[in-house]
């Protein structure tokens, strides 16, 4: 049995995150600055070189020069389009890194709803409390933690968020986000996945091409192929020191006969390894980072060890790939396209394309699971980072159920505005009925016990000064629709819903319920009647939770379900004909309600 998860602060990181990635971003922004004039400088060089190549070249054209001056250009041209583009790599990865630092800003001064994936494509109206946490679209949970530059990444970000672990998995991810949180350079190093790339790997067409059959058989035709390419190499060298161009001719028609039949095949191989490969360079950032890294944790170091196949690392299995791609694409250049022809280019790489896939076609499956799992740990470890005031909770793995938080926040509400609070559910005090009145912060305080329940068992850090809890399977009511598709009412929505907790209750992990204005669609007697019923079900098998309420009759619940149950309320006041909160958890059942008040601010004409 793993031991209690202890609750508090980790060792600080050395700098301020703030400071620390102001400093970044100015000496990002000043490099990419000084890439700018190389790209610049480069730019003219070429333009330069080229045209001096074309000159040279019209004069071997009519004679006046040999064929050979126009070949020293062509080399200096070629050697600085390699160079270049090493600059414009760089100037593109300066420029990711500036994104990354300056959306690390936005999350730690609340400013970051709107800038990153919202993911979704996760959201799940019969999941059990996705939709009621907002844990995916605009402003969650997901766009505040997500870091991930691949669907496998968010992926399993997903599936921790909506899926509780055991404690002793929360006991390992806590100490790998632990050593990432402190890892900014590793971090910073996986941003550096191409962001018009971002989330574009698509893992199921990606694993069916890496474990396809194969799509080139015959080896006698790739050794024939490059006894083709040494003759007509051999033949050009004599035809410029001869004059005699017939073996170069002759040769290349025998190579055209042999090429053609298999051309379909060919450009098959080719095209359809174009995707995979700018997809699997996606995966090589986030793996190159990870094999970097000289990590102590369990879970890290298992993910480096899984990552070399046949004595080499991933990310440069993976870039020898990405390689042969990229030199298919020069036979798209109309300058060298001749010139491929006659080296049957483009066979020579259907083939090499084909021995990677045999080599290293397996294992793109293992590689896709430790990246998500790495980019996964990387979003919490950010969070952990950014967040230093955030705590570590205590996970009890024995017992009966518990979640007893002192000053409780709301992850995403701005800390400016965010108003904590205590929250004490035990065997003691299974239920809180809480009552108050309309926008008083009833649904708001369900949402932040269930949101940081979330965090708590998917390994992260929970915005409370101290959380004791035992593993639960969390269940909500907060955003129960109607269907007119699935032709539904909001009333038969709900009782679904608590049937599917209920039938949670029944398992091994109590549930922790979060039930907003339970049974709100039907009469009162009914209401009153039902609700005593569920809840005290719903006690009698071990579940903790909270009920909110703004109907009074409805508080008279916790009585009848004591020393099990307790009220406890919000309160308002009117101060100069405007309705006031101090979103403060009070003590027994909220004693007035403001509805009519605030009928009347609105400018309704009610009579009393």
């Amino acid at each position: 049995m793993p031991p209690p998860l202890p609750s508090g602060h980790n060792a600080p990181v050395a700098a301020c995150p703030v400071d620390e990635y102001r400093t970044r971003l100015a000496r990002l922004k000043a490099a990419g600055d000084t890439l700018s004039r190389r790209d610049l400088r480069f730019s003219y060089v070429r333009l330069t070189v080229f045209l001096a190549g074309a000159l040279l070249a019209a004069g071997a054209w009519g004679g006046a020069l040999s064929y050979w001056w126009p070949a020293v250009p062509a080399g200096l041209f070629a050697v600085l389009v390699e160079r270049h583009d090493r600059v414009v790599r760089a100037r593109a990865a300066v420029r990711r890194s500036v994104a990354f630092y300056e959306r690390g800003l936005a999350r730690i001064e609340d400013r970051w709803a709107g800038t990153g994936e919202p993911g979704d494509r996760f959201q799940d109206d019969h999941h059990p409390y996705g939709n009621d946490l907002d844990l995916f679209g605009h402003g969650s949970l997901f766009e505040l933690l997500s870091i991930a530059r691949t669907r496998a990444g968010e992926e399993t970000l997903a599936a921790w968020l909506t899926r509780a672990a055991a404690a002793g998995e929360i006991h390992v991810r806590r100490d790998a986000v632990t050593e990432l949180a402190a890892a900014l350079d590793v971090r910073e190093r996986v941003a550096l996945a191409g962001a018009e790339l971002r989330a574009s790997v698509e893992t199921d067409a990606l694993i069916a091409w890496a474990e396809g059959p194969p799509q080139l058989t015959g080896l006698w035709s790739r050794g024939a192929a490059w006894v083709l390419t040494a003759t007509v190499v051999s033949a050009a060298v004599y035809a410029f020191a001869s004059g005699n161009w017939g073996p170069l001719l002759a040769g290349l028609v025998v190579q055209a006969l042999f090429s053609i039949p298999q051309r379909a095949r060919i450009q098959q191989a080719l095209h359809a390894a174009g995707g995979p490969a700018r997809d699997l360079d996606v995966l090589a950032h986030v793996l190159d980072a990870l094999e970097r890294g000289p990590f102590a944790s369990e879970r890290l170091a298992a993910l480096k060890r899984g990552l070399e196949t046949a004595g080499v690392p991933a990310s440069t299995a993976i870039r020898r790939l990405h390689r042969l791609v990229e030199l298919h694409d020069w036979q798209h250049n109309q300058f060298f396209a001749p010139v491929a022809a006659a080296l049957l280019w483009g066979t020579h790489l259907a083939w090499a394309i084909e021995a990677w896939r045999r080599l290293h076609g397996a294992h793109v499956r293992g590689w896709l699971r430790t990246v998500g799992e790495f980019e996964a740990l990387s979003s919490l470890a950010a969070y952990r980072y950014e967040h230093p005031d955030d705590v570590w909770p205590e996970i009890v793995a024995e017992g009966a159920a518990c979640f007893e938080a002192t000053a409780l926040g709301h992850p995403l509400i701005p800390a400016a505005r965010m108003v904590p609070n205590d929250v004490r559910l035990s065997a003691a005090t299974q239920l809180l009925v809480v009552s108050g009145s309309n926008m008083s912060g009833k649904s708001t305080l369900l949402r932040t016990v269930g949101i940081n329940a979330v965090l708590a068992l998917a390994g992260a850090p929970v915005r409370a000064a101290a959380l004791r809890l035992t593993p639960v399977a969390v269940g909500a009511t907060l955003r129960i629709q109607d269907s007119l598709q699935e032709g539904r009412s909001r009333f038969y929505a709900e009782i679904t819903r608590i049937r599917t907790l209920a039938d949670i209750a029944r398992g091994r992990v109590p549930l922790l319920f979060l039930l907003d204005e339970l049974f709100h669609g039907t009469n009162s007697h009914d209401r009153l009647v039902g609700a005593a019923g569920v809840l005290r079900s719903l006690l009698a098998r071990g579940a903790i939770g909270l009920i909110t309420t703004h109907d009074l009759a409805l508080t008279a619940i916790a009585d009848d379900l004591a020393p099990h149950a307790a009220n406890v309320h919000f309160a308002d006041h009117f101060d100069s004909g405007e309705i006031r909160f101090d979103y403060r958890l009070g003590p027994g059942p909220v004693t007035r309600s403001n509805a009519i008040a605030l009928m009347r601010a609105v400018g309704l004409d009610v009579d009393t």
